[in-house]
């Protein structure tokens, strides 16, 4: 019996089904382990963003999706963790996996995918799209067709064979390692329909009218063709192109490749886009927000004037309209019938006291009613001088207010 030989990059004491995750002489198992592990830790950031906007996204239309998104995500997630069964050997757990987790993972990712384009085309069409819950009722109605007929193959093939011993890896293997590539391919015919389904419905998308959807369906539509090509070119290569090569030891390399590639694909030309339109719709609602919060920075006049009617606006600014005459016509001074008087024998009533006069009508303020005593003159015969007389009646009790709006009308006694 041959020595068990270490490779080199491994330790002594690790498990031999373990070795190509470090055996440098196969670089490509430590290549893709890299590739797998970075894509996982990439599609948990992308899945704590994508929950983190939840609150923020005020479009309903947009929001509907997230659910769809995250689902997408934790596929995606599974892909890459899926990717290391593909690394490791062979036994009955990591056979059994490979065989069940491929085509239900990649089932629920076209799933999503699915519902996201008929969700497209109903938005493109009408602007207006179904609610979350409608969408993941879909896709999980779709997904748990693949989840059954990847159950029942798995139990037939696992039950009509008996467990066999392989001279290769020397420990027990059950019907999963052994079955052919086209079995395994043909167990996945259901994963092709959605795939082609998902490219005729995100086609579709371009016929609708309103452009404003019509960028996640581009994203769809170029994560679809994508697919294709991978799902064509591993195919090629694990039914025909191998066993020309390689040979069979080419099998795993050929599936873990594919799903790297297949599920960086999904979260480069898909996933980062659809994030970036919910922040970009995030910011503005922030920016919308801010501006609703403080739509003036300044108060002045005009402010004033746009949120207070003309007449509230006149009461409250009785005192400052003396200051302002109309432009329309010209002012007239209530003193333009002077005639030499000495201003400081007239009483003129200040701005203060008409503020007072106009806010607060108590009787206490009777004391302060706006009078503007007429300056009286002698007559000319007995006098005998031209000369006005400056003595004013502020106390006389004859004078009495005609006019309580104005006080400027009023009446005169004969002169004692």
């Amino acid at each position: 019996m041959a020595a068990n030989i270490t490779p080199q990059g491994c330790g002594p004491n690790l498990d031999s089904l373990y070795y190509n995750l470090c055996d440098k002489s196969a670089i490509w198992g430590i290549v893709v382990e890299a590739f797998a592990a970075a894509g996982l830790v990439f599609s948990f950031v992308l899945l704590i963003s994508l929950l983190a906007s939840i609150p923020f996204t005020q479009d309903n239309n947009r929001r509907s999706s997230i659910p769809l998104h995250a689902f997408f995500l934790v596929f995606t997630t599974g892909l890459f963790c899926l990717t290391f069964a593909f690394i490791v050997g062979k036994d009955f757990s990591t056979c059994a996996s490979r065989r069940f987790l491929f085509g239900v993972l990649f089932g629920g990712c076209f799933a999503c995918l699915l519902m996201q384009s008929v969700r497209l085309n109903i938005l493109s069409r009408r602007n207006t799209g179904p609610g979350g819950g409608v969408l993941c009722l879909g896709a999980l109605g779709l997904w748990l067709v693949e989840v059954v007929i990847n159950t029942e193959w798995l139990i037939i093939t696992v039950v009509r064979h008996p467990i066999n011993a392989t001279a290769e890896t020397g420990r027990a293997t059950a019907t999963p390692c052994n079955i052919a590539n086209e079995d395994f391919v043909m167990a996945l015919i259901y994963v092709m329909t959605l795939i082609l389904a998902v490219v005729v419905a995100s086609l579709a998308i371009m016929a609708g009218k309103h452009k404003q959807w019509k960028i996640g369906g581009a994203c769809v539509l170029l994560t679809s063709f994508f697919s294709v090509g991978i799902w064509v070119a591993w195919i090629v290569m694990y039914v025909y192109g191998n066993e020309r090569t390689g040979g069979p030891t080419w099998g795993d390399p050929t599936l873990a490749i594919a799903l790297v590639a297949n599920a960086w694909v999904f979260l480069i030309v898909y996933t980062i886009p659809e994030i970036c339109c919910l922040t970009t719709e995030m910011s503005e609602s922030q920016q919308g927000f801010g501006e609703d919060l403080y739509p003036n920075r300044g108060v002045g006049y005009e402010t004033i004037l746009k949120e207070q009617s003309s007449q509230n606006m006149f009461m409250e600014n009785k005192a400052f309209s003396m200051d302002e005459p109309n432009q329309a016509s010209k002012p007239v001074s209530p003193y333009s019938g002077y005639t030499g008087q000495l201003r400081s024998s007239v009483y003129q009533p200040t701005e203060l006291a008409l503020i007072t006069k106009a806010v607060g009508n108590h009787p206490s303020d009777s004391s302060f009613d706006m009078v503007i005593p007429r300056a009286s003159t002698n007559s000319a015969a007995n006098s005998g001088s031209s000369t006005p007389s400056t003595r004013t009646e502020m106390g006389n009790p004859a004078y009495a207010q005609t006019n309580g709006n104005s006080g400027n009308s009023l009446h005169r006694t004969p002169q004692w």
